[in-house]
C-alpha cells in the first residue's frame, strides 16, 4: 500500500485543489461550531439559573427545555429543524440552513450546559445567596455579581468537554448539505478513491480544533481559579 498525498494538489474540476476544498471545509466546521458555541452558552446559561430559582414555574420551564432537547437524538434534531419545522412556520423556509444546523445543535448543547451551570450554582454555599439578599441586592443582582462569576469559574472545565465535543458533533451537519469537513471526507474519498489520506487529513484537522479549544480553555481557567479552589487547572 502507498500514500498519495498529492492527491491534496490535484483539481477538483471545480477551479480549486482538495487542499482548497479542505480548508474550505475546515472553515464550515468552524463556523458551526463557534455560532452553535454561543448559542449553546446563552440559552444553557440561562435555563441552568432558572432552574436553580424559588420560582417553581421558572424551575419548570428550565427543566422541560432541559429534559425535550437532551433526551431527542441530535441527528433527529437536525432533521426536524430541517424538515419539519420549516413546514409549520412557512416563514422559516427561506431560512439557509447555515442557520438551523447552528440552531439545533446549539439548543441540544443547551441542555448539557443548563445542567453543568445548575451545578455549578448548587456548588456554593447556600449563605452567599443569602448574604447578597441580606446586603439589599435583588435576586437578579445576587446571581450577576455573587453566584455566576463564582459557579462559571467552578463549570469551566465541563464547558472545555462540551466546546470540544460541538465541534465534534457538527460533523452531523453534513446530513443537511453543509460543506463541512465530514461531507468533505465523504466526497473526496468518492472521487479520489484515496480514503486513507483524506479521512486522516480530516481527522487530523478535528484533532487539532479540540485539542486547541482546550489549551485555550485551560489557560482561562488557570487565570481566573479562586486561589485555594480544589480542581484548579494543572
Amino acid at each position: 500500500m502507498t500514500w498519495d498525498w498529492q492527491v491534496f494538489l490535484q483539481d477538483t474540476g471545480g477551479g480549486e485543489t482538495y487542499l482548497q476544498w479542505l480548508m474550505s471545509a475546515w472553515g464550515w466546521t468552524l463556523s458551526v461550531a463557534g455560532c452553535s458555541l454561543v448559542v449553546a452558552l446563552a440559552v444553557g446559561s440561562l435555563m441552568g439559573i432558572l432552574r436553580t430559582t424559588p420560582n417553581k414555574a421558572l424551575v419548570f420551564l428550565g427543566n422541560a427545555w432541559t429534559e425535550l432537547f437532551r433526551n431527542i437524538p441530535l441527528l433527529v434534531q437536525i432533521f426536524l429543524w430541517y424538515h419539519v419545522i420549516p413546514s409549520l412556520f412557512t416563514s422559516l423556509r427561506s431560512v439557509p440552513s447555515f442557520v438551523l444546523v447552528v440552531f439545533a445543535l446549539g439548543f441540544f448543547t443547551s441542555a448539557r450546559i443548563a445542567e453543568q451551570v445548575k451545578a455549578g450554582i448548587q456548588a456554593l454555599p447556600k449563605g452567599q445567596r443569602y448574604a447578597g439578599l441580606a446586603m439589599g441586592l435583588t435576586l437578579p443582582q445576587t446571581y450577576r455579581y455573587v453566584l455566576l462569576p463564582m459557579a462559571f469559574r467552578i463549570v469551566i472545565p465541563p464547558l472545555t468537554s462540551e466546546s470540544m465535543n460541538i465541534i465534534k458533533n457538527s460533523s452531523v451537519a453534513f446530513a443537511v448539505s453543509i460543506a463541512e469537513l465530514t461531507m468533505f471526507a465523504m466526497q473526496a474519498q468518492e472521487e479520489t478513491s484515496r480514503g486513507i489520506e483524506i479521512y486522516l487529513a480530516v481527522t487530523a484537522l478535528y484533532f487539532v480544533s479540540a485539542f486547541a479549544v482546550n489549551r485555550v480553555a485551560l489557560f482561562i481557567e488557570n487565570r481566573v481559579q479562586v486561589p485555594g479552589m480544589i480542581g484548579g487547572g494543572k
